[in-house]
């Protein structure tokens, strides 16, 4: 023994961290006609799959519907629901970024801050934002959010996972203005916005109650510009019916300093000065 005094390393969260899963006055359990509801609905999801606990994702949407966030009551029920202990339906409902952890607005507001975004003035909008809505969010949320393959028309704002594309600081504070007041708001690509819990349920597999929301164009001009060239040059995808071209050799063995089933050998270089005394 060195004498030292021993250094603990805590695991998890940090208990300040804002995406404990459980949050004050979050819900534990469901009163009775909530519950038969919720009972109702999470039938006609499981009954989609071959085996119920395949409906995990769909189920904590609905279940995300319901207050906006996830709370214990919500874990509580997905694991009864799937026969899934507490850890497992945990697990998925903090891997994903699109289950919410904590109280969540009408209109969760995600600016984009990866690489091409950040490069195009997000990291600008999301601090325009962050200072515009310091005082009063209303019914937004607001959160930095990771790519979403839409860098063609960056930088992008997302609405409750509605694209609204090459924004500035500017045209975000009249977005987050008009979502505060209660005005409708149509995106770049897409049919006019609903809730954040509305888009909960829809993403659990419920029908787009908006007019129009499955007619609504999904891909831009900028999204389409290489299929447009490829149609105009006459290219187009190999047919899966033809025969390709003959099957390339197999590449030679290469010799490797270990394989998984085997520990590696020992360094075989000659160290400087070995066997000197």
């Amino acid at each position: 023994m060195s004498g030292r005094e021993p250094v603990l390393v805590p695991f998890g969260p940090a208990p300040a961290e804002r995406v404990q899963l459980v949050q004050p006055g979050a819900r534990r359990t469901y009163p009775p006609d909530v519950r038969a509801r919720l009972e109702r609905d999470a039938a006609t999801v499981v009954a989609r799959y071959p085996r119920p606990r395949s409906a995990i994702i769909p189920l904590l949407h609905l279940l995300q519907a319901e207050d906006g966030y996830l709370t214990p009551a919500a874990i509580d029920f997905v694991s009864h629901t799937l026969d899934l202990t507490g850890a497992e339906v945990a697990a998925v409902a903090t891997f994903y970024s699109m289950y919410r952890r904590e109280p969540t607005g009408d209109y969760l507001v995600g600016v984009c801050t990866n690489t091409l975004c950040a490069v195009m003035g997000g990291d600008a909008i999301h601090a325009a934002l962050t200072e515009h809505l310091a005082d009063d969010p209303g019914a937004v949320t607001l959160e930095h959010i990771e790519c979403n393959a839409a860098c063609d028309y960056a930088p992008v704002i997302m609405v409750n996972w509605e694209f609204f594309d090459n924004q500035t600081p500017e045209s975000a504070r009249t977005l987050v203005d008009d979502l505060r007041s209660g005005r409708p708001v149509t995106p770049t690509r897409g049919t006019t916005l609903c809730t954040f819990r509305e888009t909960s349920r829809i993403l659990a597999g419920f029908p787009d109650p908006r007019p129009g929301a499955d007619d609504a164009a999904t891909a831009g001009e900028a999204t389409l510009a290489g299929l447009r060239v490829a149609r105009e040059s006459g290219l187009s995808a190999p047919d899966p019916a033809r025969p390709g071209p003959s099957t390339p050799p197999e590449p030679p063995d290469v010799a490797t300093d270990s394989t998984p089933d085997e520990p590696a050998p020992a360094p075989s270089a000659d160290v400087p000065g070995k066997g000197l005394r």
